[in-house]
């Protein structure tokens, strides 16, 4: 993987955010709606241990936020 790739759902308030942050911010990435995309559900409950948490923000350098505040994602951003 070289690119960030974000799980989300169109109806989620920290998935929006977090697309906004990243939009904002000129990031490249790509977005796998989860109610959407066939085994992104479960793709996410894979990374989470079996949770279904959204955003899950995955990074080319093997890094993992997990409905991350704008100041988490941020901070990752910048150093990535």
């Amino acid at each position: 993987m070289n690119q960030i790739v974000m799980y989300g759902a169109s109806w989620c308030a920290d998935c929006r955010r977090s697309k906004n942050l990243l939009d904002s911010k000129g990031t490249e990435y790509e977005f796998i709606d989860i109610d959407t995309v066939a085994g992104a559900a479960d793709k996410v409950a894979e990374i989470n241990d079996g949770r279904k948490s959204i955003p899950t923000i995955v990074f080319p350098d093997g890094g993992v936020l997990v409905e991350p505040s704008n100041d988490e994602l941020s901070a990752y951003l910048a150093k990535v």
